[in-house]
């Protein structure tokens, strides 16, 4: 089994969403700057990354911009962070925010992270000690349904396919939003995403559309299983709650749920 060839130091994070269906929360506040036990959502992914060894930061914004701008100077103030801004983040989605990573990646590998995502720094550890190159963080023990993107793997768990549209019974698991993507694979995905958006249509795609139509062209993305260790997406209210549980602390009714 082949050694990676490149350490992971760069991290995407798109940050770009409204977060309409955990409203009232987000009306004036980020997701990512929700107060999940006792940290916001992206103060612990980047103090995650710190402790990983992942020193550059992307941050593709939108709706809400100047507040994470304002978090992130005066919660880390020395940290390398370049930010892109999807002006279109009202009609567009995650394909398209990705996209616009493109040049402040600078032709490197990086890994991809969903700025809803809470979790625990073992899955980061373990996707950056992954021998593969460019990987999908699964998770076999999730209930699934219409909702979570699903995966479909080969024998040697490769990933064939990653989309919501995956019937539950084949699916293997579900994708946590957290990838490592190699160079040569980051350079052909940029021009996939770039080609895709040319057409309207495709405004409102998911990025593991790119990653599907790249597998169809014979790039390997590998399935790393994470099952067993704590994570969890925020896009409901329930999913607030649970991840409070899930992180030690339940939220009370008067709790300050976002950084000020």
């Amino acid at each position: 089994m082949k050694k990676p060839s490149y350490t992971p130091l760069k991290a995407v994070i798109l940050a770009a969403g409204v977060g309409s269906r955990i409203r009232p929360l987000t009306d004036d506040c980020p997701k990512s700057l929700l107060n999940v036990a006792g940290k916001t959502i992206l103060e612990r992914m980047i103090r995650n990354c710190n402790s990983c060894g992942i020193s550059e930061f992307v941050l593709v914004l939108g709706y809400l911009d100047n507040r994470i701008r304002d978090f992130v100077a005066t919660q880390f103030p020395k940290i390398d962070v370049t930010y892109v801004v999807n002006e279109k983040y009202n009609e567009t989605n995650t394909g398209f925010s990705l996209m616009l990573a493109a040049e402040a990646t600078r032709g490197t590998g990086f890994i991809k992270f969903d700025a809803d995502v809470v979790f625990d720094t073992k899955i980061l550890h373990r996707l950056i000690r992954s021998p593969f190159e460019t990987t999908i963080c699964i998770d076999r023990g999730i209930q699934l349904d219409a909702e979570e993107v699903k995966v479909i793997v080969d024998n040697q768990f490769r990933v064939l396919r990653a989309s919501k549209d995956v019937e539950p019974k084949e699916a293997w698991g579900e994708s946590i939003g957290i990838e490592k993507i190699n160079a040569d694979t980051a350079k052909h995905l940029f021009i996939e995403l770039a080609q895709m958006m040319t057409q309207a249509d495709h405004h409102q795609a998911y990025y593991e559309v790119a990653y599907e139509r790249l597998m169809a062209k014979g790039f390997t993305f590998q399935a790393l299983d994470i099952t067993g260790l704590n994570w969890t997406e925020i896009d409901t209210h329930n999913d607030f709650v649970s991840a409070n549980k899930m992180f030690a602390i339940t939220p009370r009714a008067n709790a300050t749920f976002c950084f000020r």
